[in-house]
């Protein structure tokens, strides 16, 4: 192959999207390319040595942010044993402050943006001349009507194993600078019948899990429901066969014709992301984020009592103007709608985005490494941001994992913020620890920590058993976990 198109997944139940549009879209060096898809946390010079078995001449990289740290060195060791290989990056890691990173200096060429027309055009410029003087190339930005789909790309493979991400559109009309969306002018839809004729293709293949990438997918109200109503056609043809779709929706705009489709999909079918991120109408002012709170919650409120919908519902800790005060009045407000996860999220300063305008005022200080994670600002101190960091991790231990349904109400009473905090800070203090935590070590730190809040030993483990027993596919399971839990706190069978 003369160009291999490769990228560092974050997970390998990851396919990349980006990857096989610029396959689609190579024309005439379409028969010369080859995606190459890797997964982060694997050996550096393995990935060399696979690549390199390919010969390639050309080799382009997906940079982002999750990857980039492991993407530089590659492209480090790439250069150092086959100097000859062109290495072209592109994706939104390298699209923004780009002169100053190493792995820019490190590869041949830069495609910053829109990539379709850009790279192919590039490397014909590499494989037959005239050799290209500039190394950074601004994308240029193509109509969507004239681009190549790439779902036909999808393997086999893919459709059986991995997430299908599909796109009804690029773009975002929203300006919420903590986004590198709020650098897009608006949102731009592809032609819809074009698009729902590859939905049915790869459904025909046996696709039955999409996930949609659209920023704003309930924007556009009539399109939305032409979506939904081709998943609500499958699931009514073939009620045995189950498909699942997820959205990322506005919170704030849900019309009754929406609800109304909403409505009639069937459990574990439909997943929307719900982008709060914060309730505050000072920090939303700050950050350009305009969002009718009240409509938002009613909209929260309405899906969880209407709909059979799984909610993500996310919030960010550390934008500028929050204190921890007002932020664990935001979170408070959320989980009283009871959406199934809230996503606590800590600020990241992606390259690009506005957000870096508030710097100076409110003392934003972030962290110089991927993923940019906020570290202190001028309300929040690091220490303090450090204890928010920790709340979000234990949360999705044991709140989002579902497995302690029954016992977090009681855990978190009627101040679910501050009563979630004292146990974060206690849980830190006793095991030294945020990530694998087994799970009858975390169930026995939770009884342990009810009981130190004035509920009997008894009590409590009668309440963790109602978890386990529900939760718990296979009864052996359960009988396994609840034993040790009664010994740990010194109860009997």
């Amino acid at each position: 192959m003369s160009i291999i198109l490769s990228t560092l997944n974050a997970r390998y139940t990851h396919a990349s999207l980006g990857l096989r549009y610029l396959q689609a879209n190579m024309g005439d060096l379409q028969e010369q390319t080859e995606i190459i898809e890797f997964v982060i946390g694997g050996k550096t010079t393995e990935f060399v040595e696979r690549l390199l078995a390919k010969k390639p001449k050309i080799i382009g990289f997906g940079v982002y942010i999750w990857n980039v740290e492991e993407t530089a060195r590659l492209v480090a060791m790439l250069k150092r044993v086959a100097p000859e290989i062109k290495i072209i990056l592109g994706g939104p890691e390298v699209s923004y402050e780009t002169t100053e990173q190493t792995i820019v200096k490190d590869a041949d060429f830069v495609v910053t943006g829109w990539g379709e027309i850009t790279l192919p055009d590039l490397c014909r410029q590499i494989l037959n001349g005239p050799q290209p003087l500039m190394k950074i190339h601004v994308g240029v930005q193509a109509k969507l009507d004239d681009l190549q789909l790439p779902y036909s790309l999808y393997t086999d493979e893919d459709i059986k194993n991995r997430t299908l991400y599909v796109e009804a559109s690029r773009g975002c009309p929203f300006k919420c600078e903590f986004c590198l969306s709020a650098l897009d002018k608006t949102a731009w839809p592809f032609e819809l019948e074009r698009f729902l004729a590859e939905m049915e293709t790869l459904y025909q293949r046996g696709a039955r899990l999409f996930k949609f990438v659209d920023r704003t997918f309930n924007l556009n109200i009539k399109t939305s429901l032409r979506i939904m109503q081709f998943f609500l056609d499958k699931i009514a043809a073939h009620p045995n066969d189950p498909v699942f779709a997820h959205f990322e929706v506005v919170p704030d705009h849900l019309p009754e014709a929406l609800k109304d489709g909403i409505m009639q999909f069937p459990p574990g079918a439909l997943q929307f992301e719900i982008g709060i991120q914060s309730f505050n109408p000072e920090v939303q002012s700050l950050v350009s984020r305009k969002q009718n709170n009240e409509k938002a919650a009613e909209n929260i409120r309405w899906l969880t009592d209407n709909s059979h919908a799984h909610l993500h519902v996310d919030l960010i800790a550390g934008l500028p103007g929050e204190t921890v005060a007002s932020f664990g009045v935001g979170f408070d407000q959320l989980y009283a709608l009871k959406p199934h996860e809230i996503q606590f999220g800590i600020l990241k300063r992606l390259r690009g985005t506005p957000i870096i305008r508030h710097t100076a005022d409110f003392g934003m200080v972030y962290d110089p490494f991927p993923p940019y994670t906020i570290l202190a600002n001028r309300d929040i101190d690091f220490t303090t941001m450090q204890r928010l960091v920790r709340f979000a991790r234990y949360w999705d231990l044991v709140a989002n994992s579902g497995r302690f349904a029954n016992t977090l109400p009681v855990l978190l009473g009627d101040a679910p913020f501050s009563n979630f905090m004292a146990f974060a800070d206690w849980l830190y203090q006793n095991t030294d620890a945020t990530h694998r935590i087994a799970l009858d070590r975390l169930a026995k730190m939770v009884g342990e920590w009810l009981q130190t809040q004035g509920m009997s030993a008894q009590a409590t483990t009668e309440l963790l058993e109602s978890d386990y027993a529900g939760k718990q596919k296979k009864p052996k399971a359960a009988a396994d976990t609840v034993a040790p839990l009664r010994q740990a706190l010194h109860l009997h069978a």
